[in-house]
Order: C-alpha cells, then structure tokens, then sequence
C-alpha cells in the first residue's frame, strides 16, 4: 500500500498485489472530484479505481470489506 502523487495529481491509496493495482480516494467534504483518480486510471490502468466517502462507496462499508475481495 502506498500513496501516488505527481504535480497536483494525488491519490490516497494505491493497493499492489501480484502487480494488479486497487486505487482508493477518501473523501469526506461536500466536494467528490479528483482529477488525480482519472490520471492514475488513465496512466496506470488499475483493476479498480474506488471512492470511498462522499459520492461513493459508505465508509461504514468500506470499513467492513474484506481488502483481499478488492482484487476478486
């Protein structure tokens, strides 16, 4: 697990097993874009790219899943 950042494109977490990427953005304000997701997706081409918080998947749930069913 580790952070991804270049120039002002960032992206919380980006999870690596057997070189298959999981990118992960927490957001927690009224405000859901990132445009650092878009580039990762676009430049590295990651199994799933997922939001966590407002606009996307509950953090309650998040909190709940199991991060090795990420990569299923």
């Amino acid at each position: 697990m580790y952070y991804w950042r270049e120039k002002n494109d960032e992206v919380d977490f980006i999870l690596e097993r057997k070189n298959t990427l999981i990118a992960l953005e927490v957001k927690t304000g009224r405000r859901a874009e990132n445009n650092g997701m878009r580039v990762f997706a676009q430049t590295f081409k990651p199994k799933k790219v997922l939001l966590v918080g407002t606009g996307g998947i509950g953090i309650e749930t998040f909190l709940r899943m199991n991060p090795g069913d990420l990569f299923n």
